[in-house]
């Protein structure tokens, strides 16, 4: 797996948790809007998946996010949806992600699989156990030596 240069953290307000599909919606719309390259919504939450999946196709009243869902037994991206969804990332993925768990993004990469990461955007949502874990993954990240960039939203 070639290795991310940047990683930057969104640690979200008790509002804009409130509105966590929202927000994602909004960061994946900016996000396309910002470069031409896939983006990957990691989850291992199959509510949030489920939710995700919907509010993707109904984020703008006079538009959608074009996006699909990885099924398990998918090794490869051979799709032509810049949005991908799902709870691993494909052996050939190359773009950017959205992690929403609590995990960082190299814990979800097979040994074999050649991922290239062009950014990762960590989404901390404002408890305990989301702030514990992007305490973490901030120091995992730092430790491989990449950029790190956060902003409080």
């Amino acid at each position: 797996m070639q290795n991310v240069q940047n990683v930057s953290f969104y640690v979200l307000s008790e509002n804009k948790a409130q509105d966590l599909l929202g927000f994602i919606c909004q960061l994946t719309q900016t996000a396309l809007n910002k470069g031409a390259q896939p983006l990957l919504i990691l989850t291992t939450d199959d509510t949030l998946l489920d939710a995700l999946d919907e509010a993707l196709w109904t984020f703008e009243p006079a538009s959608f996010i074009p996006h699909q869902r990885l099924e398990s037994s998918e090794t490869s991206t051979t799709n032509n949806a810049p949005v991908l969804l799902g709870s691993y990332l494909p052996d050939a993925f190359t773009g950017m992600v959205v992690n929403t768990t609590l995990h960082p993004v190299h814990d979800f990469v097979a040994a074999h699989a050649q991922v290239t990461l062009t950014r990762v955007l960590e989404i901390i949502k404002p408890d305990e156990v989301s702030v514990q874990a992007g305490r973490t993954k901030y120091k995992h990240y730092k430790q491989l030596g990449f950029e790190l960039t956060h902003f409080k939203v």
